[in-house]
């Protein structure tokens, strides 16, 4: 806290949220209320539905449950922070909170895409390398990729926070968002960031760029494996194991470089919306793409809720 201090005379900064009429205030509470409640409700029974039934024991449905876990904690790491904002008049936030919310932003939103990258390798193997596939994907080499997935994302995120903190801010704490990100943070610099900017256009472009060339790389290999397939009906059985995981990967990178792939001096307001959607909208959506186009899955939610609704008429 001390170095914290010594390089900021702003003790904290005030976001403008996603709208400052009044009016407005309560029914953006009731919504995102409603999303993040559903995100969680949604999740959780990805979770359990995949530990509760022996036959969604497999890498693809562990990369996902993971996938899910992660995405409550990225979803709580946002949304609760708005909620308290909308019935407030005056929404702040302090220096090492804003830092805070920002490495764990930065870190959740990169697991989810190394996430993405494993499970797209996934389904490589199991179509293209079908018999190798038990002793490719173990669980303990899942484990490990797992592991690999959560843990480099928060140094790549420490980087960032670290080049942060050498910066003073001393003109204005407004942040023109309503969370703690990079790029309106950098525009609010009284020192030059030209630091900063050069390592959030190629590091971090790096950090984006790679896990979506290796998800596009395995599709290639899988369409061509695919489209080597003899029967139509084979291949609408291969293609509908990637059809939810490609879905994802869309929505989640699509708003992702349409935010972050461009210079921080034109960053606007209008920018927001795209980041609602691969910070809070994608993490909602996940359970029910997965779900309404996986029969296994769909399968494994009823088993769960068909078993909590004996044992309620049973005690």
């Amino acid at each position: 806290m001390e170095r914290l201090n010594q390089t900021s005379s702003v003790s904290e900064f005030i976001l403008l949220g996603l709208s400052s009429r009044p009016e407005d205030q309560k029914p953006l509470f009731i919504l995102f209320l409603i999303i993040y409640l559903v995100t969680i409700a949604g999740n959780l029974l990805i979770i359990l539905a995949i530990h509760s039934d022996p036959q969604l024991h497999t890498p693809m449905y562990f990369f996902l449950s993971v996938l899910s876990f992660t995405d409550i904690w990225y979803t709580t790491t946002i949304v609760p922070k708005m909620l308290v904002d909308f019935l407030l008049e005056k929404k702040t936030i302090s220096y090492a909170g804003c830092l805070t919310q920002m490495h764990f932003i930065y870190a959740l939103g990169n697991i989810d895409s190394c996430l993405l990258v494993v499970m797209a390798f996934d389904r490589y193997v199991a179509i293209c390398d079908p018999f190798h596939y038990v002793t490719i994907m173990s669980h303990r080499r899942c484990v490990l990729m797992v592991a690999f997935s959560c843990s480099l994302p928060h140094f790549h995120s420490l980087l960032h926070i670290l080049l942060l903190n050498q910066l003073t801010f001393c003109d204005s704490n407004i942040i023109h968002h309503f969370l703690c990100d990079l790029s309106p943070l950098i525009k609010l610099s009284c020192t030059p960031t030209f630091v900063n900017e050069i390592v959030l256009m190629t590091e971090a472009s790096a950090f984006l760029v790679t896990p979506f060339l290796c998800i596009i790389f395995s599709y290639i290999r899988i369409l061509l494996a695919v489209l080597k397939i003899p029967s139509a009906a084979g291949k609408c059985k291969a293609f509908s194991t990637c059809g939810s995981h490609l879905t994802v990967v869309t929505l989640f990178y699509g708003s992702i470089f349409y935010v972050y792939l461009q210079p921080v001096s034109t960053y606007t307001v209008r920018d927001h919306m795209a980041t609602t959607v691969h910070t809070i909208l994608s993490s909602m959506l996940n359970p029910f793409i997965y779900s309404l186009r996986n029969k296994d899955l769909k399968q494994g939610l009823r088993k769960l809720v068909g078993r909590r609704h004996l044992q309620a008429a049973t005690s």
